[in-house]
């Protein structure tokens, strides 16, 4: 996958919670052997209506979805997020992410920005008022940005995944790990887990 350092762009609010990964990517699209295309399945329920937030002009080639807490629960499908990001999408901002969901993000290089969810509201509220706002989410500083709304906060990546992102390494990348990174990680994990093994040298 590529490295992410700073998403940057403009918004689309999704103002719903609980959005499960069966209406991120219906099953009938599970069919699929590629991981490409399945832009096109991303909330197709949804999308049949023609005032479905996608739909709206003022949206068209937004990078970032905000949405309502709790994004990403249900089944645990890789092809959630590969519909979002061949839809265009770079990050998802949510006060909370079901945490397989949030894994699986960050296999790929969509970035979770978890914000408390006063932050997540204010956001929602700005990007509905303003499709143009822009919206700064920045990997190094674990920062995400509106200032033309006047909004700012910080969002938390432990330091394995926040290197993970920023060096691009998926599972076969990580033989190419950054080492304290992954003794950090390996350090908070418990006893029975298994380690990653030594590069070799």
């Amino acid at each position: 996958m590529e490295p992410v350092t700073v998403v940057s762009g403009r918004a689309v609010p999704l103002d719903r919670s609980d959005v499960d990964t069966d209406q991120i990517i219906p099953s009938d699209w599970l069919k699929r052997v590629e991981r490409t295309g399945f832009g096109r399945g991303l909330f197709s329920e949804w999308r049949d209506d023609p005032g479905f937030v996608l739909n709206r002009p003022e949206h068209q080639g937004a990078t970032i979805l905000v949405a309502g807490p709790n994004f990403g629960i249900g089944s645990s499908r890789e092809h959630a997020v590969w519909a979002l990001m061949d839809y265009g999408f770079r990050a998802v901002v949510s006060p909370r992410f079901a945490d397989i969901f949030r894994t699986n993000c960050t296999k790929q290089g969509l970035v979770p920005v978890e914000v408390d969810p006063e932050l997540g509201r204010a956001l929602l509220r700005a990007v509905q008022e303003d499709p143009g706002l822009e919206v700064t989410i920045d990997v190094v500083r674990l920062t995400i940005e509106a200032p033309a709304a006047g909004l700012a906060g910080r969002f938390p990546l432990d330091e394995f995944t926040q290197q993970r992102l920023l060096h691009g390494w998926d599972d076969v990348g990580l033989t190419l790990r950054h080492e304290p990174a992954i003794e950090a990680y390996e350090r908070s994990l418990p006893d029975w887990l298994p380690r990653v093994a030594p590069n070799p040298s």
